[in-house]
């Protein structure tokens, strides 16, 4: 699993990125160009699985990009399985979870009952 952390600021109207542990640097005209290229560059260092990747605005002209290869798209498709193979209690729990629903509409549907609405 690789994990390569971005620091991305903007400088003239052109998105320039740094790695924060290693040597990749890229520049582009938008976050969105910018992304595509780091994500390229990180697959073609480590390719050894599924690419997840997060880009956080810090300031207007500053952000974190994150592209994670491998590890939590295995992990979500392992726990999906798991939870196919879950005993017959498993299903009981599934079924309660429709009345607690139920419970949630009926306390909306009381607060149309006070007299007045946020419409009127």
């Amino acid at each position: 699993m690789g994990v390569f952390t971005f620091v991305c600021r903007s400088k003239g109207g052109e998105w320039s990125a740094k790695q924060l542990e290693g040597e990749i640097e890229s520049s582009a005209a938008s976050t969105y160009e910018l992304q595509r290229k780091l994500v390229q560059a990180a697959t073609a260092c480590d390719s050894s699985g599924g690419v997840t990747s997060s880009f956080s605005v810090v300031t207007p002209n500053s952000a974190v990009f994150q592209v994670v290869i491998g590890g939590a798209v295995g992990g979500a498709f392992i726990g999906g399985g798991g939870a196919a193979a879950a005993p017959a209690g498993g299903a009981a729990a599934a079924a309660e979870a429709p009345a607690a629903e139920e419970k949630k509409e009926e306390k909306e549907e009381s607060d149309e009952d006070m007299g007045f609405s946020l419409f009127d």
